[in-house]
């Protein structure tokens, strides 16, 4: 089985934003098609510390290179506190025929791309191919860190990006680290209301309490974008305001998801307008001129296409080490016949 680690994962990635960019758009093509098998996420959530969860999330990708396994990420908003990550995971890839392990990656890495390329390309989608020079990104972590670097892909008329955190003073630390990574942008700090005038806005908090009104933000541009990655920041009535477009509507709207309180609180779905797959490729605005929110539930086949790309770059490069012992062997009955018999 290859092991890869943080460092094998980090250095296998270098330079592959637009590979892994492809490797989304063509997984959520698969998977629009129903060539993917995507069971429901579980939740595991220890008692302590509060608002800790570790998720698994299974899942089969078809195609002409298809490939399974397993995420096991954890959450633990805590870590942050204490100087570190919020995330770990683990990457399982399980053989296609044998069903046995084949490799073991440091996943987070992976986790935090699929996720900025899913909501890059979403941004480039629903925009329609309009030249989009503002962003927002409320949420200074490492998520919103990832979707800057793949929107200057889908966005490539970047010009000013404001930063927002609720932690006094990370904003601005941010903008000051990045100046040098992206020196033909305008990074600044600014308040909620400063972020939601841009043109795209990527939302990745720990928060959970659906504290985010937009309607309480009317100057907002038209036609706006938001990516809503963390899930539960925005109220009901904004989603229920706007033109909401998702990865796959079973997996968004539950586990109490701003989607899901809206469900719940209207008694439908009809608010979901559309999957991401189907709005790929689409050369205008899906709703021109309305605010459109995209809320990912973060679906496993993702997982599975960067990690492809991981390890493919991985053995080029010889990174890594193969370690045995992780199958279980031969089956003592019938491997005796099978050798008989031969």
């Amino acid at each position: 089985m290859k092991i890869l680690g943080r460092d094998d994962v980090d250095a296998a990635l270098k330079g592959l934003d637009p590979v892994v960019l492809d490797a989304v758009r063509t997984a959520y093509v698969l998977h629009g098609q129903g060539h993917s098998q995507v069971p429901f996420s579980s939740f595991l959530r220890p008692p302590t510390p509060a608002g800790s969860r570790i998720i698994s999330l299974p899942a089969y990708l078809g195609g002409p290179e298809p490939v399974m396994g397993l995420k096991w990420i954890s959450s633990f908003p805590a870590n942050v506190e204490k100087g570190l990550q919020r995330a770990s995971s683990v990457q399982i890839l399980n053989d296609l025929h044998t069903g046995y392990p084949t490799a073991l990656m440091e996943g987070s890495r992976i986790s935090a791309s699929r996720t900025a390329a899913s909501a890059a390309l979403a941004a480039g989608a629903l925009h329609g191919g309009r030249r989009v020079r503002t962003a927002g990104l409320i949420g200074c972590g490492t998520i919103n860190q990832r979707v800057l670097a793949f929107l200057t892909l889908t966005h490539p008329e970047l010009e000013t990006v404001v930063l927002q955190d609720v932690v006094p003073g990370r904003a601005e630390v941010l903008a000051a680290e990045l100046e040098s990574e992206y020196p033909k942008l305008s990074l600044r700090a600014g308040d909620v209301a400063d972020a939601l005038a841009a043109e795209t806005v990527s939302i990745a908090t720990t928060d959970s309490t659906y504290w985010l009104d937009l309607g309480e933000h009317p100057d907002r541009p038209e036609g706006q974008v938001i990516l809503h990655l963390s899930l539960r920041d925005l109220s009901t009535a904004s989603v229920l305001g706007a033109y909401n477009v998702v990865d796959d509507i079973e997996h968004a709207v539950r586990e109490q998801t701003s989607l899901h309180k809206a469900e719940q609180e209207v008694g439908h779905r009809e608010f979901v307008h559309a999957e991401i797959a189907s709005v790929l490729g689409c050369t205008e605005p899906p709703a021109p001129g309305r605010t459109v929110v995209f809320s990912p539930f973060g679906l496993g086949v993702l997982d599975l296409a960067v990690a492809q790309v991981v390890l493919r770059a991985a053995t080029e490069s010889g990174l890594g080490s193969d370690a045995a012992g992780f199958d279980p062997g031969s089956h003592r009955v019938t491997a005796a016949m099978l050798g008989g018999a031969a």
